[in-house]
């Protein structure tokens, strides 16, 4: 009889040697996850680019979602026209009907994201859906967080309305007809850019000096957007760390709620009653429209300022999500965008 005496042996070793391997996966594993923890607690960067995944996955969604919605119009289309020094980041998109015969009242539109991610194309669609109904649509770039910090993107923004303002006649822009409009993020910088043209106080605050003259800009558009970062500090759970995190990769600071930029991002508490005439809508299903868009829009209604509003009861079906106006196969955001459209027609020429 032949045996192999060994092979007990190595049949029990397997065992040991699956344990011992498994300790050392979880070992690596339980490294990273420190190392995760420990980077993400001295800088805003892990957290920033996760959060930009995400968001970019979804506002790319968004705008193939809108992009069955536009229209069979002819347009003429100028894109990444550069209005600033900064490269991509200083760039607009431009739209126009290309039966057009004068300048028109046009929209300025500052994407969302959280302030660290997104960009113009996400609402291009939806600027070319705008354009058909006889207007000049504008989609602007500016430095998202972390590669820039507040004010970044508002010196930026005010720049690029600079530009529009000294090339008007080239884009087919009305410059007496400017609309400062926006989404998430994006509502907040137009409503900084719309408080920083009618109020010298705050602009002073900012250290801007405004692009535009207070007559020029005849209305705003507020869709899902933050506008008292005190609120927005509170918030807890996951949406609360999202927030939270891309407010410290867009400050440059942890302690964002504390100080300036907290302060002076919480238009809520800077407007007057020279705001422009304002559109304002958020999703029932939207965290930031029971905190942010229906205070700022009873804020502004206090101040004596023309506000139309477009929310929806807090049992509406089905819960309409935060961006909910860009997706356009849902009815509820075929309603908001008639509604923005008859708003801008009853404000512009």
């Amino acid at each position: 009889m032949t045996t192999v005496a060994h092979e007990p042996e190595a049949d029990a070793a397997k065992p040991h040697r699956r344990w011992f391997k498994t300790r050392i996966t979880l070992g690596i594993i339980i490294a990273i996850v420190l190392i995760v923890a420990i980077v993400g607690a001295i800088t805003p960067w892990p957290s920033a680019m996760v959060i930009r995944a995400v968001f970019t996955q979804g506002g790319d969604a968004a705008a193939a979602e809108m992009e069955r919605h536009v229209p069979d119009a002819q347009l003429t289309e100028t894109l990444d026209i550069s209005y600033g020094d900064d490269g991509a980041d200083t760039t607009m998109d431009v739209f126009t009907p290309a039966s057009a015969t004068k300048a028109l009242p046009t929209i300025v539109w500052i994407h969302g994201g959280a302030w660290i991610s997104g960009s113009k194309e996400n609402v291009d669609p939806y600027m070319r859906i705008l354009a058909a109904e006889g207007y000049t649509t504008i989609a602007l770039n500016y430095t998202l967080g972390p590669e820039g910090t507040y004010p970044t993107a508002v010196n930026q923004i005010n720049e690029a309305l600079a530009y529009i303002d000294a090339n008007a006649d080239e884009l087919n822009v009305d410059p007496s007809q400017l609309v400062l409009a926006g989404d998430s993020a994006g509502s907040q910088l137009a409503s900084q850019m719309a408080t920083i043209t009618t109020s010298p106080d705050y602009a002073e605050i900012m250290s801007v000096t405004p692009a535009l003259d207070a007559d020029q800009v005849v209305a705003t558009v507020l869709n899902c957007g933050v506008y008292d970062l005190a609120a927005l500090a509170a918030l807890d759970g996951i949406i609360g760390w999202g927030l939270k995190s891309s407010m410290w990769a867009y400050t440059g600071t942890r302690t964002w709620a504390e100080g300036a930029s907290g302060a002076t991002m919480s238009t809520v508490n800077w407007v007057t009653e020279d705001f422009p005439t304002t559109y304002i809508s958020g999703g029932n299903g939207d965290g930031l429209t029971w905190t942010q868009s229906i205070p700022m829009a009873d804020r502004l209604n206090e101040l004596g300022v023309d506000v139309t509003t477009l929310f929806w009861p807090a049992a509406h079906e089905p819960e309409l999500p935060h961006e909910y106006q860009f997706h356009l196969d849902m009815p509820d955001a075929q309603t908001a965008l008639q509604r923005t459209i008859d708003f801008l027609d009853a404000h512009t020429d």
